[in-house]
């Protein structure tokens, strides 16, 4: 109990360090912003599209008389637009980040700076870093993917499908949730996505404790905005603490094909 505690107050010191350093914070908005502008764009094209693009997937239907055409058509825009609205709550994190990669990454390393010790650098060309970002972000997802058809099939269960598994779901997200978040942090220190979730289930605990409520509060689009920059900065301080040596402060980095080198 006492690391889920822990991963909660790593979540807290994030957010303060952010709005804490108001330059920082205000520069870390900004790729958050934009993708919301986009998703948001996005799902008002959905809400538009849905009615047209569900009478084109349902042509059996046409002869149908009512009230089933209208019930079977308008059941399937609302499932179309929930479907759309999930894939935008998943994804808002692994896209922002992905938009954001060269703010996320300078805050990162002024997070690391202000902190004290050595401030790993990739070495690595922006289009390498986006790259390696872009392919994390898609393993992730499948996995966030597979873990979800496996609980909405276990969400029919009765009395467990609606209570224990919905706790489940939104364990397996924060936890995935973390991992991108810590990915800014743990790629300068020369983790490759493998190695990054052997070192989250060290510490599981911790790590939930982090990402949990960062998932229920990302719920509300406009709160995942202004809680971006300082997820991130916690994100970071939470990095600090999983690949530090006891009494030595932060770990050195371990081999890999990125390069390190003092900011």
């Amino acid at each position: 109990m006492s690391d889920l505690g822990a991963g909660f107050g790593y979540l807290i010191k994030g957010q303060r360090w952010a709005f804490g350093h108001s330059r920082w914070f205000g520069f870390g908005l900004l790729p958050a912003l934009i993708t919301l502008v986009v998703y948001a764009g996005a799902l008002v094209g959905l809400g538009y599209g849905a009615d047209d693009f569900v009478g084109w997937a349902t042509p059996f239907a046409d002869d149908w008389s009512s009230p089933w055409l209208g019930l079977l058509r308008n059941t399937l825009v609302v499932l179309v637009f929930v479907f759309g609205a999930f894939l935008a709550v998943i994804t808002f994190t692994a896209m922002t980040l992905l938009v954001g990669q060269p703010f996320y990454e300078s805050l990162s390393e002024e997070v690391d700076r202000s902190e004290g010790g050595e401030v790993p650098e990739s070495g690595l060309p922006l289009w390498r870093e986006l790259w390696i970002s872009a392919r994390d972000s898609v393993r992730i997802l499948l996995r966030v993917a597979l873990y979800g058809v496996v609980l909405f099939a276990l969400g029919f269960i009765p009395v467990i499908g609606q209570t224990v598994i919905p706790v489940l779901g939104f364990c397996v997200s924060g936890y995935f949730l973390s991992e991108e978040l810590t990915a800014v942090a743990l790629q300068r220190r020369g983790m490759v996505l493998k190695d990054r979730l052997v070192l989250l289930r060290g510490r599981r605990m911790m790590v939930l404790g982090f990402g949990v409520p960062l998932v229920l509060s990302f719920l509300v689009p406009f709160v995942a905005v202004l809680l971006m920059p300082g997820a991130v900065a916690g994100a970071t301080l939470l990095a600090r603490d999983l690949t530090a040596t006891p009494g030595t402060g932060p770990a050195p980095a371990p081999a890999s094909p990125y390069t390190l080198r003092k900011g």
